[in-house]
């Protein structure tokens, strides 16, 4: 129960090159096939470590924060340091060496992967707030860069007050950090997922003539099955994270719900939910915020569309043409 949030998160935004479709040449093509590439590099890359890692360290040293660090060091000891009895590491020589080719690969590896997944995540920001989920201003493309630069540039601002505050909460302890830090950033994922999964029995409904390029088989069947076990499991995910042991003793375990906090939050029940829920509830205010200020664009984008639809029909002739508006 307490991996299932990790173990998912691994899973999820495959589908951010979709946000670029647009600028494919073949993206019917080019999209299944760049998923299908990634979902099995992934499933290798996480794999791979994950099993040496259970083959190196003994189960009661293995955390979520320094587990495949100690792994690595373990393994260089054969090549210089030696393991005390209190599970200590320690690197000498040549093992000394390869600990430090390990650690910067490892920060370029971090550094890489969060930057390709903002660069997508920012792009579907950006968009959605020129169709008015946010403001207008955000909306806008780089004409030299053709990148989002204004979200790019707010969600680096708030990613460093956001560490800022996180570090002094946590009066610099990183494995509370990276507990609270971790948790956060899945279950604010998984929310926008909760409410995006099931988007496709409601586009299916509401629009059933629109070509699809890809389709969920077996009809509405195939179409709720899917749908169902993909929101069940990222909204049981959010409820794991906020309550971690939420599920604990269902299946006839003697494990307590308490014992399922992190490591360097336990005990402290009430400190670990407050770092979950006063920043969700931040970023809820921020969404409402978005909201209003992209209601202008909402009401422009409501009467090109209804001017749009006369034109087709027929109507309004003799009228001055509609004006478009650049979001």
């Amino acid at each position: 129960m307490a991996l299932v949030p990790v173990l998912i998160f691994n899973y999820v935004g495959f589908e951010l090159p979709s946000t670029a479709a647009e600028e494919m040449t073949n993206p019917k093509r080019d999209l299944p096939l760049s998923i299908l590439r990634s979902g099995m590099a992934s499933l290798v890359l996480y794999g791979g470590p994950i099993l040496g890692i259970l083959f190196v360290l003994p189960s009661e040293r293995i955390g979520s924060l320094g587990g495949f660090i100690d792994a690595c060091k373990a393994v260089f000891t054969v090549y210089g340091g030696h393991i005390s009895a209190d599970g200590a590491v320690t690197l000498t020589g040549f093992g000394s060496v390869l600990g430090s080719i390990a650690a910067a690969g490892m920060i370029v590896g971090v550094l890489t992967s969060g930057v390709t997944w903002a660069m997508g995540a920012h792009r579907a920001q950006a968009v959605a707030c020129a169709d008015g989920a946010g403001p207008a201003w955000l909306g806008r493309f780089s004409e030299r860069h053709g990148t989002p630069v204004r979200v790019n540039l707010l969600s680096a601002v708030l990613a460093s007050l956001l560490l800022i505050v996180a570090l002094n909460l946590t009066d610099g302890d990183g494995e509370k950090y990276f507990a609270a830090g971790l948790g956060l950033t899945i279950s604010t994922t998984f929310i926008s997922y909760v409410i995006t999964f099931p988007s496709l029995l409601v586009l299916r409904r509401k629009y059933p003539d629109t070509p699809r390029p890809y389709r969920v088989p077996g009809g509405r069947a195939g179409a709720w099955v899917v749908t169902v076990l993909a929101t069940g499991l990222v909204a049981f995910t959010v409820v794991v994270l906020i309550w971690p042991g939420f599920g604990v003793g269902w299946f006839g375990t003697d494990g307590s719900s308490a014992a399922s906090l992190p490591e360097s939050f336990a005990g402290q029940r009430l400190q670990y939910t407050l770092s979950q829920v006063l920043p969700l509830l931040l970023f809820i205010g921020v969404g409402l915020l978005f909201a209003v200020l992209g209601a202008p664009a909402r009401r422009r984008g409501r009467a090109a569309g209804a001017a749009a639809a006369r034109a087709e029909r027929g109507e309004g002739a003799g009228e001055p043409a509609a004006l478009s508006v650049e979001p």
